[in-house]
This record gives structure tokens, sequence and C-alpha cells, in this order.
């Protein structure tokens, strides 16, 4: 019983840092505040422009935030507590306002896995393979890949230059095409779920994707379905990242969605990771 209390413990509780992330080559951007047009549902600078639209299909609130970004370097990456490690957590809404971040999403979770790669920032955290899982993984330049860990080591991907990788899947669009069937699920989850999604126009353009789920007022979707409507928005990448109960959309200041735990009652889930827009 002692042993089963302990692994419990170690699985789901107790906070390991393994490593703590270098911000040595972090560089100020200084913003010509005149300039920033903002409120409830839109922003923009000289280098980023965030527009929200929410939409109602398959019985579902979706929440898509529309970017341009002028550089690829404001779209970013964060893990929890600014370190790498086990049961290292945070809210979503919480690292995007000590980030002063414009727009942030949850990430993939990298914490609650023992495998698959992590790759944030150019650095490598995690080399080891999760077989059949497929990655996201985001160049310097704003390209986005789906790969397999199966046909390629994390290493290769550091060498060709790959700046930050997400390991959750599964991809939903890649080359324009969709890549999931009406089957397809993540794991034992439900079919119809709250989803976070992100995904590629084209150059410096990107979507993030956040759906409620799991109650009266929203259904939630199903891969198949948020595949569908990424492609009807022109996506030529997309990719599923953590959902559920971790699904949240944070923007100038305020969560969007309505973030569910199992109970179904409103309820931000602390994760591993986000991903955002800001400086």
């Amino acid at each position: 019983m002692i042993f089963t209390i302990y692994a419990l413990l170690d699985t789901f509780v107790i906070k390991k840092v393994y490593d703590v992330i270098d911000n040595s080559d972090y560089h100020e951007v200084v913003i010509d505040e005149d300039n920033i047009k903002s409120n409830d549902n839109y922003y923009e600078d000289d280098n980023i422009k965030i527009t929200i639209t929410t939409y109602r299909e398959y019985d579902t609130n979706i929440y898509v935030a529309d970017i341009y970004v002028h550089d690829a370097r404001y779209l970013k990456t964060y893990l929890a507590q600014n370190s790498y490690g086990k049961n290292i957590v945070d809210k979503t809404s919480n690292m995007a306002e000590k980030l002063s971040a414009i727009l942030a999403i949850n990430g993939d979770y990298y914490g609650a896995r023992e495998k698959g790669y992590v790759l944030r920032n150019g650095i490598i955290y995690r080399s080891t393979v999760s077989p059949n899982q497929e990655d996201l993984v985001i160049y310097q330049d704003g390209t986005m890949n789906i790969i397999s860990e199966s046909e390629v080591s994390v290493s290769k991907l550091q060498e060709d230059g790959v700046y930050n990788l997400l390991s959750f899947g599964p991809g939903l669009i890649s080359n324009s095409l969709i890549t999931v069937s009406e089957n397809d699920e993540v794991n034992r989850s439900m079919r119809s779920n709250p989803r976070t999604a992100i995904g590629k126009i084209s150059y410096n353009h990107y979507l993030f994707i956040v759906s409620d789920g799991r109650t009266n007022e929203s259904q939630g979707l199903s891969l198949y379905e948020l595949a569908t409507f990424m492609k009807q928005l022109n996506c030529v990448t997309a990719y599923n990242l953590d959902g559920g109960g971790s699904s949240t959309m944070y923007f100038n200041g305020n969560i969007i969605n309505n973030p569910v735990s199992k109970s179904k009652k409103s309820s931000e889930r602390s994760v591993s990771d986000i991903v955002y827009i800001g400086y």
C-alpha cells in the first residue's frame, strides 16, 4: 500500500525540476504604445495583429484567434515555472499574465507523459521516442511540419533548425490534406471534447483554436470535425494539442473560452506549458 501511494504521488503530485530554462538570448522589443489598437476581440501593433472570432459549429462554441506576425519570433512557447520537470504546472492564464502575453493557449502538457520529444527554444529536454507519435515541428522562420518520432531523431530535428516542437497530436492537416478519419481519437478520450489546436495558413499567418465541450451549451468536437473546421479556414498545416479540461484561450488579459473539468464545472486546469504570442 505504501508503495502504491508513493507511486501515485510520484506520478501526479511530487514536483521534480530537471532543468531551469535559460533565457539569456531574450531580446526586449520596444513597442510604440500610441500605435496599439486593442479591444475585447482585436489587437494590433507594428508587429502583431490578432482577431478573435467565435463560431458556432457542430453544436459547439469555437474560438478562433487569427494571427498575423511580422516575424515568427513572436510565436513562442513557455514551460511552467520556467522549468523542465515532472508535475511542474501552472494555469495558462497565470503564465500568460506573467509573460505579458497578448494571446495564449495551453500547449502539449509534456509533463503528463514519460516519453515523447521535448524541444523548446532550440534546446532538447527529452529525447525518448514515443512510438507512432506525431509531433508538430516549428522552425525559426515559422515553417511548420508534422513528423513521426519513429522516423527521425530529435537531435536531427534540432540540427535541421527546429526551434520548437509540440508532442501531443495527432496531426490534423498536412500539405492542405486532412490526415485524420472520422474514427480517430486520442487514446481513450471521449469523441466530443473541448479541443485546442494550432494551424498555419501562410507565411507568418497562424490560427489558435479552442472549443468548449462537455456541457449542455457546447457539445465539443471530434478530431475529424476539428480538422474539417480548420480546413474550411484554409489551414495548410494543423495540429491537435492537449484538450479536455486543459483547453484554455487567453487574450488581452481575459480567458476567452469556458474551461471545464471532468465534473463539468467551470475550472481552468494547470498545465505544463503554453504557446503564446507576445514579446
